[in-house]
Formats: structure tokens, sequence, C-alpha cells
């Protein structure tokens, strides 16, 4: 049993190199939380968090904006801290209900508006969730992140890769040449930001139009490449629209403009399409469809199995790794892939993402495990960041021809996560 004696929390906030478009908007900043929990024993546990407004709750960002925004989330951190003072725990997922319940109890009463989304609370609680599971690691000293798991939930983490597929983002402002730049890169799996708003007026046709001529554009440049990685031997397109299309009927047109363009063939997945208060069966579309931000826990990922979604994208990094076990379990048991998508993580997070991906089953097809992985691309300080890593010169770290090499070091030291950083 682990108990919590003393916490902290401190922030430091990352530029961008430019602004980074998704959800129909932009930021320019991402503020990442630093949380450590000290044990009755003196064993100090740190988690990190990236903060993302726009992503866990666009009506927060269009609200108060990215400052205003961020001090909200970072408040409820704050306020999940105190709560977590002197409680005791086995597992890092025993602590994480009560705390999620209070947690979100208190960030709806202080926005006092429509109901937050659940993520917006999930999204806050990472860096602590993150710190109870470095507490459990140092109460069993060289255990890897596997032998943690428990009993439970390993069944379903069979998998060993010795490669990952890292996945770049393709945003909004990312040019012809951006494209071509990670294609000659050796990327072959391209995360595709659809759901746009060109003319920040909310009309949904001219967002289906940008997006029909976004993804049109890139297949003129991704379509011709080949590939050894994928079953079609072709890149492969994973088009997230962040829960943009309020009808199937935008999804259907977006579809069969692909199928006349010839890019429908390489759509690996489509992420998110409809907000999730919109429930319709997507069993009948001619591709993979995942849920994301509309899966908060076991109850949504089977909600969203029975409407046909094929697969499932886990954030441990941006929904906590209690949450993303236990959607792996449930996913798991229905036959349905899961893969780990980023939320433009620092270093240290991504390695959190990578130790759960390098167990799940690959999604049908590839030839490996999936990952995304955008914080390379985004941050201004991304090399300052990574020599805070445990171990910055791991083989694991950098991805090589679009892929992360796992080697028997990587799951022998857990990707470095237990080690001391300099966020220690």
């Amino acid at each position: 049993m682990i108990t919590i004696k003393n916490a902290n929390l401190t922030i430091a906030r990352e530029p961008l190199l430019a602004p980074f478009g998704f959800k129909g908007g932009y930021v320019n900043e991402l503020w990442q939380t630093i949380v450590s929990m000290e044990d009755l024993e003196g064993n100090i546990g740190v988690g990190l968090g990236v903060q993302s407004i726009l992503w866990s709750d666009p009506k927060v960002y269009k609200r108060w904006g990215n400052e205003r925004g961020n001090l909200f989330m970072n408040e409820i951190t704050s306020h999940a801290l105190m709560a977590a003072r002197n409680t005791s725990f086995t597992t890092p997922m025993d602590m994480l209900d009560p705390l999620a319940a209070q947690a979100y109890e208190y960030a709806d009463r202080v926005w006092d508006g429509d109901p937050l989304r659940a993520t917006f609370a999930l999204n806050a609680l990472v860096p602590v969730d993150h710190a109870a599971w470095m507490l459990l690691g140092h109460q069993s000293p060289g255990s890897r992140f596997i032998d943690l798991i428990p009993e439970a939930y390993r069944s379903v983490l069979s998998a060993r890769h010795d490669r990952l597929a890292c996945t770049p983002v393709v945003s909004y402002g990312m040019t012809e040449a951006d494209v071509k730049a990670l294609l000659d890169e050796g990327y072959f799996v391209l995360k595709i930001k659809l759901g746009s708003d060109p003319n920040q007026d909310g009309d949904p046709e001219k967002m289906l139009a940008w997006d029909i001529h976004r993804l049109t554009e890139i297949h003129r440049i991704a379509g011709s490449r080949t590939c050894m990685h994928t079953d079609h031997g072709k890149i492969a397109y994973y088009l997230d629209i962040n829960g943009r299309y309020e009808r199937k009927e935008l999804l259907w047109r977006l579809l069969d403009a692909a199928e006349r363009s010839g890019a429908i063939e390489h759509i690996l997945l489509v992420e998110e399409p409809f907000p999730e208060h919109v429930r319709v069966d997507v069993s009948d579309l001619p591709v993979r469809v995942a849920g994301d931000e509309s899966v908060h826990d076991e109850k949504d990922a089977l909600e969203r199995i029975q409407m046909g979604y094929g697969a499932m994208a886990l954030k441990p990094v941006a929904k906590t790794m209690s949450v993303s076990l236990r959607v792996a379990k449930l996913a798991g048991e229905h036959g349905i892939p899961c893969f780990c998508a980023d939320l433009t993580a620092n270093p240290i997070m991504v390695d959190w993402n990578k130790n759960l991906a390098a167990h799940l089953p690959p999604v049908p097809g590839l030839s490996m495990g999936l990952i995304e992985s955008n914080g390379k691309q985004n941050y201004v300080n991304w090399e300052v960041m990574k020599e805070k890593h445990p171990m910055p010169d791991g083989s694991w770290i950098n991805a090589k021809d679009g892929q992360f090499r796992l080697l028997p070091e990587f799951y022998a030291h857990s990707g470095g996560l237990f080690g001391g950083s300099e966020y220690s």
C-alpha cells in the first residue's frame, strides 16, 4: 500500500515553432505540468503532463482563450493533488477514480457553463497518474513497466514489438515541401488533420471543401510512394477529424472524394469524425473508424464498438495510463485493435506512450505497432527537453526511417521511465 504524504506542482510554458492548427483553431504554446508526490517512505514520483485546452474541450478555448484556459486546467491539477494527500492506494488505478470524480466536480463548478467534457479533467490528471505509477515502480526496484501492470490487464498486452511506426502530424499549416520532407525522412504513416474552419465562420460546407482539397493535395504528393511496412505497399493515411463533422453525410462525401482521387485505399484509420454526442452506426463505411476524444472509460469504448468503431486511440499522455489500460482491456476482449496517439508530448511522455504501444497488437494493415509522436515537429526546445530524459541517448529515443527501434535495452529499462530526470 502506498500513502501520499506530500505533493507539489510546477509548470513550464513551452513555445511552438509555428501555430499548430487542429479542431478549427490554433495554439502557439503548450503548458507542461510537473507533479511530484512523496510517499511515507520518502520515495518521490515525478509525473509530467501537457495541457491541451483546445483538444480537451474547445468550449474552454473559445470562451477563455489559451492563457485563462491553461490556468483553469492547472487549478484542476492542483485541486486533485490536494485531494491526493494522505490517500493510500495499491495501484494507481485504485487512486484515479475518486480523484477523477473530485476533479470533474470541481472543474464543472468553476466552469459554470455547459457541462465540461470529461477529457478536460482527465487531461489535468495525467501528471498525477504518472507520478503514482512512478511511486509504484519505486516499490519494486528493477521492475519493468509490464511487471507493474495488474495481472487482469496483461493478457491484452501480449505483443513485444521490435519496431513501432512513428506517425508525424500533418497539421493545417504544413506546406507541400513540409509533407515531402516527412516522406523523404522515411515516415510511412501520415496523421492528417482535417476539420478546418478556413474562414472562421463555422460553415460545414467550406470545411468539407477544404478537407477534400487537403486530402487530394497530400495524396498527390504521397500517393505514388512505395512502402514495405504496409500490407498494400503504399503510404498509409490516418485521418484525424477531431469530432468536427456533425453529420455522417459529410464523412460519406469526404470518402466519396477519396474514392475518386484514389486516396481511399491508403486510409488506415479515420479517427473521431463526429462530436461525442453524435451516436451513429459506422459499420457500413469502407474505412476503419477509431474512437478518441469520445472514449473516457470502458463504457464509452463499448458504446463505440457497438456502433461499429474498429479501433481505439489510447492516450496515456492525455487521458492517463490508468484509463488507457482499462480501455485497452475492454477493446482487446472484443477483438478491437488499439494504438497510442500523441498530445504533442515531451520526450519523457512519449516513452510512456511507447511502453504501452510496444505491447499492443498491430493495427491491421501494418507490420508493427503504431504510435503518434509530433513533439519534435512542434516544440522550439525539443532538444533541450530531450536532454532532461533519464536516458536521452537511448537507442529508442529518436525515430529513424519512420520507426522507433525497440531493442532489448528498451524493455530492460522500460524506456528509462523510472530513472531520475532533470524534472526530479
